[in-house]
Order: structure tokens, then sequence, then C-alpha cells
């Protein structure tokens, strides 16, 4: 072994006990002997003389790497030499008297081989080495050493340079185009021939290399001549081949993938057609069999599939009518076949079961009414559907637990079944009673389903009810036609051996939720329909989730009966009892049972109950909850460290509680109508409002405490005024940035419903607010730069972005005279610098914009008439001065302001607004000052100026707009937009 050898072999060397520097010289050595001259010699040299697979390797490789670098700079006679040398090691012929081994050796060796071939091919074949393949074939009557290297010398063509399915260079597309013609014109017809020959000869005595020939067709099948592999001599080969019983399963299969080439040529349609029914196809159905995991099923499979999808797409090609007769009769012939498969064997990944059965179903909307064949089509395709959408049983335990691979599992199915419903709804309006009857079929087997593939079918089986309930329209449903009444009762009168499963009670509930449209107008159900919402189907279920689900649910359905349940308000309370028990027992931490409370809230708090009882449902309800949130606040002080977390969250679950049950009660009810129920609530809010007293600190209740008043401002309307001052008080004392949002909402919420009324209890919170605000934004302005990108700047700048609102709100219903009371004016400059700012150039557009809109209100509130006595001193000439030449002037300039933008022209639209406001309040004290310092700094012409003034003065708002655009537009093109006004 010379040093040649043995650097290789180091190079190669895998093994942790190998010397890394040793090993690092080896590969050094060998990429030096690389840029050696004489490379190519050396390495065929090696490849005769040395039988090491790593030097026969690295010596292949290398050829490979230096013909593809250095080709054009090689002699003549080098390329000549490398060309001969490695024909001869193919062709098992002697180079130099010595016969090379490289045939003997391993697979990747050969392979390696035949793609060294191919980069001569890429670099001389058709123009320099013309014979390359027509040589090769006088050699394949060596045997089968030869014709498996020619098969794999035509398999790395395919690869390295022919086949599409890798993506290629401009140039490599060029000389494939190039090697294609070639090979056409001259050797293709010969190459077939020896297929047919070799395949003929060696089928009983070497079905590998009759395989390997067929898997080697197979690939050029697409872009030969198809008159060479169609005709009288090869297709009966090919079909015998397919379906002798005794050859080997993967000759059959091979045999089979050639006929799936040849079926999908691309080709005229009319012609497709034609040789689609001279296949006689269905000489091949019967090896469709139950051992469906056999190789030749799946390849036979994937053919039936494959023709399959070839008729359809000539029967949407074809106008004629003999074509569309043919193409039908194929499709009937072929389809049984093709739904056995697809409900029974693994399919290829590369065939979309949904897009082949969406073709044909759209086919039929053509067709009326559907013929007996047809209309068996339809219940195939529905099995098909049901078949696919049912989970494999050994995910059962996942699904149940919901563990990772039941989660992944769940979300998998959720997807791959989006399409697949689709198709169902096609379906269902191809063949709406036959959808109807199968899916009424579907559900009675489930019923008497073994119980070891119980849950799947059932789950499936339900989900089809749910999906037809899903593509009815509301009409429809409430009509109840054809089979529904029947389904309906069925659904809701049967108890499944399997409903303690998880996805079996969700998918149940769910589908009885997407029925209520019918049971609203078919009210003898609602008995089974709470039934099924209060058992262990429902609500009273052994998993968590679905229990939780099941209130939910039951919440959205008492939504939609309400009045219908009136009947029933009793014994759904009598069973609810203790689950609302449980919701609220002292150990007992979640929030799930909100929607139960909601539910409960719903159904008492309805007018047509009477006072006497409403007043008693409520009471039973409210009073155990007060008395227990009061006893955990007289032993606050004496909670352990342990107990703690656990009180604050069942004083947490019980405000979720009461929160969720006032839902149900109507403003007019409980202070019209029904005054008591409103006192039942105060009496509440007072209990609730202490939280804030004893927990000052705790952000979780504080939070949960600021969403029931929100909901006691919708419930108790102007009576909970009494109440406001304190908690406002005490919300505001402890309020960090992000709870500030929540306390400006409700502001927000109580302006917006009461108007003028909050006037004293808003001037009195507004220093307060203002103070807090103000110094907590301006650690905004302080920070910059990515680490500005924190969670508590992201927090200011969401306070900041609900204070513009705030201060829009406040002035949008009259209540602007907070800003001007004695403790609040020390705040007016830092608003009025803020909204100057933010209306200038604030990057939300309507942010600015509801700026803007502020200071036209405060101009129309603060200014009475033209010249009038100043209400806001310095107000006047701020505005003048200030905001006209800076936001309606410089800001409109800028060339990030774009007038392309939807909501940017909308603010425009307010800027040229306040400009006219402020002509109209400001009079000529306005206008002088604007266009004499305003617009000479922008560099406007004179005869603009004028026309300004002209339309700022008419009545036509519409076309001062339109002016002041052009002119604006102007100025920035006069200014070439080097200009940025600040």
């Amino acid at each position: 072994m010379d040093d040649v050898e043995k650097a290789i072999l180091i190079s190669f060397d895998e093994s942790v006990t190998l010397d890394s520097g040793l090993k690092s010289q080896a590969v050094n050595f060998c990429q030096r002997i690389k840029e050696t001259p004489s490379i190519c010699s050396l390495c065929i040299e090696k490849l005769c003389f040395c039988k090491l697979v790593q030097v026969q390797f690295w010596c292949l490789q290398t050829l490979r790497d230096v013909i593809s670098v250095k080709y054009g700079s090689m002699s003549l006679e080098e390329k000549n030499f490398i060309r001969k040398s490695v024909f001869s090691m193919a062709c098992l012929e002697r180079i130099d008297g010595k016969l090379c081994a490289v045939l003997e050796s391993p697979t990747f060796i050969k392979n390696k081989l035949a793609q060294v071939l191919v980069i001569l091919v890429y670099f001389e074949y058709p123009l320099i080495w013309s014979s390359v393949f027509v040589d090769f074939l006088p050699h394949l009557s060596k045997g089968a050493v030869l014709i498996d290297m020619f098969s794999r010398l035509l398999n790395a063509l395919d690869d390295e340079l022919i086949s599409l399915d890798y993506p290629r260079t401009p140039e490599e597309v060029a000389v494939a185009g190039r090697v294609k013609d070639a090979m056409r014109q001259q050797c293709v017809a010969q190459i077939v021939r020896a297929w047919y020959d070799i395949v003929s000869m060696y089928r009983s005595s070497d079905p590998e290399v009759c395989t390997t020939v067929l898997d080697c067709m197979r690939r050029y099948i697409s872009w030969i001549d198809i008159g060479l592999i169609v005709n009288d001599a090869f297709i009966p080969l090919l079909f015998e081949l397919i379906l002798l019983d005794g050859l080997s399963e993967q000759l059959r299969g091979a045999a089979a993938g050639c006929v799936l080439a040849v079926v999908s040529k691309r080709m005229d349609a009319q012609s497709k057609l034609t040789l689609l029914k001279s296949l006689q196809i269905s000489r091949v159905f019967g090896l469709i069999s139950d051992d469906n995991d056999s190789e030749l099923v799946l390849k036979v499979a994937a053919l039936i599939t494959g023709y399959a999808v070839e008729v359809l797409e000539c029967s949407k090609r074809l106008n004629s009518e003999d074509a569309k007769v043919v193409s039908m009769e194929l499709l009937d012939e072929v389809l049984p076949t093709v739904f056995y498969v697809m409900q029974n064997c693994e399919m290829d990944a590369a065939f979309s079961i949904v897009q082949f059965l969406s073709g044909y179903v759209a086919t039929m909307k053509t067709l009326s009414p559907l013929q007996e064949k047809q209309m068996l089509h339809i219940s195939q395709i529905l099995e098909v559907i049901r078949t696919q959408i049912r989970y494999d049983p050994m995910y059962r335990n996942n699904l149940d637990i919901l563990d990772k691979i039941g989660m992944e599992e769940e979300d998998r199915m959720v997807e791959f079944r989006k399409d697949l419903f689709v198709l169902l709804r096609n379906v269902g309006r191809v063949a709406p009673e036959v959808t109807q009857i199968f899916i009424t079929n579907s559900f009675a087997s489930a019923i008497a389903s073994s119980s070891d593939r119980n849950v799947e079918e059932v789950e499936a089986a339900l989900s089809l009810l749910y999906a037809l309930g899903e593509s009815m329209t509301d009409e429809a449903m409430r009509a109840g036609t054809g089979l529904l009444s029947e389904l309906v009762t069925n659904l809701l009168s049967t108890r499944f051996p399997c409903h303690s499963n998880r996805i079996v009670a969700l998918v149940y509930l769910e589908t009885i939720t997407r029925y209520m449209k019918f049971v609203q107008e078919n009210t003898q159900y609602i008995p089974l329909v709470l039934a099924a919402f209060h058992d262990e189907r429902g609500i009273h279920h052994p998993n968590i989730n679905v229990s939780r689900r099941a209130s939910y649910l039951f919440m959205r359905v008492v939504k939609l009966l309400k009045s219908k349940l009136l009947l029933f308000i009793e014994m759904i309370l009598q069973s609810l009892q203790d689950v609302v028990a449980r919701f609220t027992s002292m150990n007992f931490a979640s929030e799930d049972g909100a929607h139960i409370f909601e539910a409960i809230g719903l159904l008492i708090g309805m007018e047509d109950v009477p006072l006497e009882k409403q007043s008693d449902y409520l009471s039973s309800l409210l009073t155990p909850l007060c008395q227990q949130v009061e006893a955990m606040l007289m032993n606050a002080k004496i909670l352990t460290p342990e107990e703690y977390p656990l009180k604050i969250a069942n004083i947490q679950q019980i405000i979720v509680a009461i929160n969720a049950l006032s839902k149900g009660f109507s403003e007019r009810l409980a202070t019209a109508s029904r005054p008591a129920i409103g006192h039942m609530f105060k009496q509440t809010l007072d209990v609730l409002l202490q939280i804030l007293v004893v927990f000052p600190k705790v952000e979780p209740l504080r939070t949960k405490v600021l969403s029931f008043i929100h909901r006691m401002v919708d419930t108790l309307g102007a009576s909970v005024f009494p109440y406001l001052p304190k908690a406002l008080e005490q919300l505001l004392a402890e309020s960090e940035p992000k709870e500030m949002v929540g306390f400006l909402l409700l502001l927000n919420q109580l302006i917006c419903k009461f108007s003028t009324l909050v006037h004293d209890i808003l001037e009195e919170v507004f220093p307060a607010i203002a103070g807090r605000i103000f110094s907590a934004i301006r650690r905004i302005a302080d920070s910059s730069g990515p680490e500005a990108n924190t969670e508590e700047i992201r927090e200011l700048l969401e306070l900041q972005k609900t204070l513009y609102t705030f201060l829009h709100v406040i002035t949008t219903h009259d209540l602007s005279s907070v800003f001007l009371s004695p403790k609040s004016l020390g705040y007016l400059t830092s608003i009025m610098q803020l909204l100057l700012h933010t209306s200038c150039h604030h990057k939300d557009i309507n942010t600015r914009k509801a700026c803007v809109q502020i200071f036209i209100r405060l101009i129309k509130d603060w200014c009475a008439r033209p010249y009038g006595e100043e209400k806001v001193p310095g107000f006047q000439s701020f505005m003048i001065e200030t905001f006209a030449t800076n936001c309606c002037l410089y800001s409109v300039l800028d060339k990030s302001f774009e007038f392309g933008d939807a909501n940017t022209l909308i603010l425009f639209g307010e800027i040229v607004l306040a400009q006219k406001v402020m002509y109209e309040k400001f009079g000529d004290d306005f206008l002088v000052h604007f266009v004499s310092k305003g617009f000479p700094s922008a560099h406007c012409p004179q005869n603009l100026v004028e026309q300004y003034c002209q339309k700022l003065k008419g009545s036509d708002i519409k076309a001062l707009r339109s002016f002041y655009q052009l002119l604006i537009e102007n100025l920035r093109l006069q200014q070439n937009g080097s200009l940025v006004f600040r």
C-alpha cells in the first residue's frame, strides 16, 4: 500500500481512537494530490489495481470533480484517455491489458462510476462522443452485471440532468434538451428494443435484473416516443408480467409502474382517452386484495388511481358527446376499485383523494337526474369520507388523556378533515337525500358497532352528523325536513358505551348544539337536550375538559332557547346545584364554572320569571357567595402563607361567578321594573368593593373587581354613582401602568354612557390620573434603541394609546371643562404639547387623527366667537402660532405623509377642517399669521396664497380640501422632498 492509499484510508477513518492531527495531515495530503496535473492518470491507475472501496470511491469522486471544473482546459489526449478508460471500466474491458474490477465493487461504487460517465455525457454528447449509448448496447450480451451498469448509467443521467424533480440551472436545462433530442434521434429505439429483449429473456431466470430495467424504463417513458412502448409487443408483455402469478412481486410492481408512466404521459386529451380505453385496465382490478401492505398491491393501487385521475382529466377537457360517454363509461368501470383502494390501501402521497373526488363530484353537477350507478358512486364517496376521517385506534388513549401525541394527532386530523368536510358539503348539494340516508345509517351502525372499534366509529359518525348540520341553512334546519327529526331524536336519546371517551363526548355535545335551531322550532325535544347536558354525557362528565366545554355550550344553548326554558328553570337549577356548590367551595380554585353562572343568570334574569321567584333564585346564589367573601375578608389578617394563594383564588372565582351571573339582568329590570333586584346587586357591589381595601395590592383581585364594576355600570345604570368615588379612589391608589389602562377604560365606559353626568366624578379623579400617567410615559421618551422593546415600555405605550382615546372621549362628550378645573390646570400645557407632538409625528395615523379631532373640539368649546374674550388664556395663540404651522402645514409637507393611503386622507380631511374652524373662531388673526409666517417658510407662490385665502373664506369644505392637497403637492415638488419641517 503506497502513501496515497494510506492517506485516503486515514481521511475516511471515523474511529474515535484516530489522532486528529494525523487525519488532518492525510486530508491535506489528498487535497494536494488532487491539484497535481497527472491526477486523472493516477485515479485510473488506482481504479485498475486497487480493490479498497475507500480508494475506489475517492478516485471516482476526484475524477468527477476534476472533469466538472477543469474539462475546458484539458488536452485532447487527456480527454480521450479518460473517456476510453472510464468506458472500459463500465463495460468490463481491459485497460492496458489489465481487467478493472470496479463492477465487482459495492453498489455505491458502481453508482459513482455512472456519475463519472454522466459528467462526460454532459460535456461530450453528441458532438464529441456521439456513440456512447450505441457502443454500450453490444456489451449487454455479457449478462446481468453489464445490464445493471447500463441501467445505472441511465438512472444517473435522469437524476443528474434530465429529471425535473430537482431544481436545474438554465444551462443544465439546455444541455438536457440537447441530450434528449440526440438520444431520440439516434438511440432511444435501440435502447427500448434492448429493454424488451432483456425483460423477455430474463423474466424467469433473473427477475431482479428485469425489475432494474423496468424501473429505469419507467423514468424515460415521459419524454420518449410513446409508440415505442404502446404497441402490440410491449403493452401485452407488461400486462403479462403484472398478471403472472408465479413472478416476483418486485418485477410485477415494476411493470405496473411502467404502465402508470404510460397512463400519466402528457398528450392530447383525445389521444389519451383512446390510449386509456385500449389498455383494458379492468384486467388488474382482481390484484387488489386484502393483503393491502404488499408491494404489488400498492403499485397496482397507484396505477388504478393514476388511471382514474387521467380519465377524469380527459372528461373535463373534452367537449364532444362521444368522448364524454367514453370517459364516463371508463370512470364507472374503475371507480368501485378506486373507492376500495382509498379505503383499504396506504395511499401514495402524490395522490390527493380529496382533489380527485371533488373533481368527480363537480362533473356530476351537470348531470340531472343522477343515474343508479352514479348514486352508488356517491354512496361510495361518502364511505371513503367516513373511512378517511376516522381516527386510528392506536391513538385512542393519547386522545383521551390529550397528551403531546394526542394533541398533535388531534391538530393533524382537524387540518386533514377540513377538505373532506368541504367535499361532504359538495356531495350533499349534488345528492342531499343520499347523503342524509348515509349519515343516518352511519349513526345507526356506530351505535351497534363492537366496543373495540366503537370510539372511532362513533366519533366519525357524530362528526359527519355535525358537518351535515353545518352545511344546512337556518331555514332548512328549522323546517326539519327529510330525516332530520329522526336523526336529532336518535342523537339526543342515545347513550354510547364509549361516552366516557373525551373525543366522543365533545363531538356529541358540539353536534347537539349545532342542531339547536331545529330544537327551537320543535320544543318537544328540550327535555332530551337538558338531559344530555346535565347528566354524565355533559356537565357531569368525569373528564374535566368535557364538563368545561359542556358548561360553555350549555350557556350558548340557553342564549338560543331562553324563553322556551321558562318551565324548566326549577329542574335546571336542581340538576346544577352540585356544580354551583362545587364551583364556590372553599378549596376549588378554577374559573371554568363562569359559563354555568352565566347560563343561570340568563335563565333567572328573564322578565317572565315572577319577581318573588326571581328574588329567591338570585338571593340563594348571591347570599352564600357574598358571605364567603365577607368571611375571607374578616380573616385576611390571620391567613397563613400556605392558605393565602388559595383564598385569593377563591375570591377571584367568586367575583367571576357573580359577574357572569349578572350578565342575565338588564338595566331596565334592575332599575325600573324590579328595583329590588338592583338593590341585591348594590349590596353585592358593597361587599366586593371591600376587597380593594383589604387586598389593595393584589393585582388579579383588583382586575376582577374592576371588571365587576364595568358590569354594574351596565346593570345598575346611574344608580351606581354613589359607589364610584370610593371605588375609583381605591383603584387609582395602587395602580401600575398596566392596571391604569383598565382604569381608563372604565372611565371611558362611564363617560360614553352618562356623558356630562360624570363631570364631578371625572373632575375629582382627573388630576391624579394626569399626574400618574405623565410621570409614567416620560419613561418612553427617555428610552430608545433595542433595549426600549421591554415589557415595561410596551405597557407604557399601551397606556399612552389608551390616554389618547380617553382624552378624545372626554372632549367629544362635552367634558373638556374638566381640563380647566383648578387642580387640573397645571397639566394643561403637558396635555397640549403631547397632543401637538402626536398630531404631527405619531406613526399610527388613526391616533394622529384623534388628536386633531380633540383640538377641533377644544377650539369649539373654548373659543365662543370670533374676537371674543379668551376662556383659556394663551390657547388661541398656541393654536395659531404652533398648532397651525406645525400640524396643518409642516407635518403634511413631510414626504412621510402619504396621500395614497386611505387613512392618511381621512386625517388630511380633519387637518383641513381644523383650519376652517380656526378661521371661523379666530378670523384674520389665524389667516394673517398662517399665510405670512407659515407659507413663506415653505416658499409658497403668492398666487397660490391668494387662492388659499379665497377657498378658506368660501363655504365649500370639499373644494378647500382638494385645493389644499394640490397646494401641498406643488410645494413638495418645489422643495424636491429635501426640506423636512420640524
